[in-house]
């Protein structure tokens, strides 16, 4: 099969940042699907393990990222009871496997849902990754209760990126919550305003911009772009007994005991964590893209799909991390083979 890889981690401007290979078709495990890909999507996660995984060596092998896909069964393990050759998939992938970024996957059936039917493969390729993460951090990290919590305040560091721009939608239409998103450029406003945010604050002056829109402190609080950078505002903002979540890489230490007199609470979120321990609810991961499947066919919230490349070529992959490394990408940008 055909695959866009990389031996060494350089920066995407070099002419070997990515190269194209031929590789075998992988063959189904036992709980596997062998998923012929028609699209996939890139995230953040994409351009870092570029940047940093095979920083002193160079590989034999390329290695293959990609961790947002759209195809259909082709095969499957004997094991595989949640899916049959021909159904149309998507799902986030698993940080230890190889990636989505080739004309064929390997993927385990307990994290892959199907495939929306009213969308199309770019549009359902932006999906998995950031819905899967927007939807634990609110849901199973924070244990928002949409009953319970409608009507509470939620601060959203981030709003126009591909995690924002969903938990914004989650937030609002499924949670009910009343939702403040940052953004600073005019089409990333409106941006957020169109996925539902109820305000939108600039994140260069942050407690006074929470303030001015009419809130001392809010409920929840989610960070997607740098908990370093908003730390010591988040402190100040939050509600007591509130609750914090972030899926940044913080270079430095933040400092917890500061929530100490708040009782307020600091929550991790990373997707891929079910698959990698191999957790024993790893099935949710399965149920979760369904319950979006769902809410994207019904209407209930929409794809965050802004840009799309068309081909499974160096020039598109390279074109894709480019933007997403330029800080200014606006929702998800996919790639249709």
């Amino acid at each position: 099969m055909k695959a866009i890889g990389f031996k060494t981690s350089l920066s995407i401007e070099k002419e070997n940042s990515f190269i194209e290979f031929e590789t075998p078709k992988p063959i189904p495990g036992p709980h596997d699907l062998l998923v012929k890909i028609e699209a996939v999507s890139v995230n953040p996660v994409d351009y870092k393990i570029r940047q940093n995984s095979v920083k002193d060596t160079v590989l034999e092998t390329p290695k293959i990222i990609g961790w947002d896909a759209v195809g259909v069964v082709e095969a499957v393990g004997d094991k595989v009871s949640l899916f049959k050759v021909g159904d149309e998939v998507y799902y986030a992938g698993d940080l230890t496997k190889q990636g989505s970024n080739a004309e064929y996957q390997t993927i385990d059936e307990r994290i892959v849902g199907k495939k929306p039917k009213s969308l199309s493969v770019e549009q359902a390729a932006a999906m998995p990754l950031t819905g899967l993460t927007a939807w634990e951090i609110l849901f199973d990290r924070i244990r928002i209760d949409p009953e319970k919590d409608k009507g509470k305040s939620i601060l959203i560091i981030g709003g126009a990126g591909g995690v924002g721009s969903i938990a914004i939608q989650l937030a609002k239409k499924v949670a009910g919550l009343t939702v403040i998103a940052t953004a600073s450029r005019s089409e990333s406003i409106e941006w957020c305003k169109e996925q539902g945010a109820d305000f939108v604050v600039n994140h260069k002056n942050l407690i006074e911009e929470v303030r001015n829109a009419g809130f001392q402190h809010v409920d929840f609080i989610l960070d997607f772009v740098d908990v370093n950078q908003y730390w010591d505002a988040f402190v100040e903002l939050i509600k007591p007994q509130g609750h914090i979540g972030s899926i940044s890489d913080p270079v430095e230490s933040v400092n917890l005991r500061q929530l100490k007199g708040k009782s307020a609470s600091f929550h991790w979120e990373l997707m891929f964590t079910r698959s990698m321990f191999q957790t024993e609810d790893m099935i949710e991961q399965h149920h979760i893209l369904n319950k979006l499947a769902t809410l994207l066919d019904n209407g209930t919230i929409q794809s965050t799909l802004k840009t799309t490349l068309n081909g499974l070529t160096v020039a598109n992959f390279k074109e894709a991390h480019k933007l997403l490394e330029s800080g200014k990408t606006i929702g998800k940008i996919a790639i249709k083979f």
